[in-house]
């Protein structure tokens, strides 16, 4: 062996590239199997007291998972998995709807987030309300979140 610094460095420098190359190759030699055929969706959903959805306390939460299957601890994640398809899992557009609902002027927020993933893609909605009424009038009844 080379008693040259450089020479020792550069036959190190080699040898872990020829390992490295080796065990890179094994490596892609392994097949790649999928763990399903669907697109994730997972979500967590809460409703929390206070304006800001990083500083709420959280009264509620649960998970919804959509694909393959409907399940989680929400009460009825097959109608709240629908809902969503039917929007494209745009959470707006399930809380933005008129209300019919006579609620108080009372200043107590509530806001309603989701964080997770959608047909694979990342997930991360809030919205706040002046109170539990208004949100109530606002999310038409939606199953999304009735928990």
């Amino acid at each position: 062996m080379p008693r040259n610094p450089h020479a020792i460095l550069a036959t190190v420098t080699a040898s872990t590239l020829l390992l490295g190359g080796f065990a890179a190759t094994a490596a892609q030699a392994a097949p790649v199997k999928a763990e399903s055929l669907y697109a994730p969706s997972a979500l967590v959903l809460t409703v929390a007291r206070g304006e800001d959805p990083l500083t709420a306390t959280v009264e509620r939460a649960v998970t919804l998972t959509c694909a393959p299957t409907a399940e989680g601890t929400h009460p009825t994640p097959a109608a709240a998995c629908k809902e969503l398809a039917e929007v494209q899992g745009k959470f707006a557009e399930l809380t933005a709807g008129p209300s019919n609902r006579t609620c108080t002027r009372q200043w107590d927020p509530v806001v309603v987030t989701a964080h997770g993933v959608w047909q694979g893609k990342p997930v991360q909605f809030s919205t706040t309300y002046g109170n539990a009424c208004e949100m109530a009038g606002n999310m038409n009844d939606n199953a999304v979140f009735s928990f």
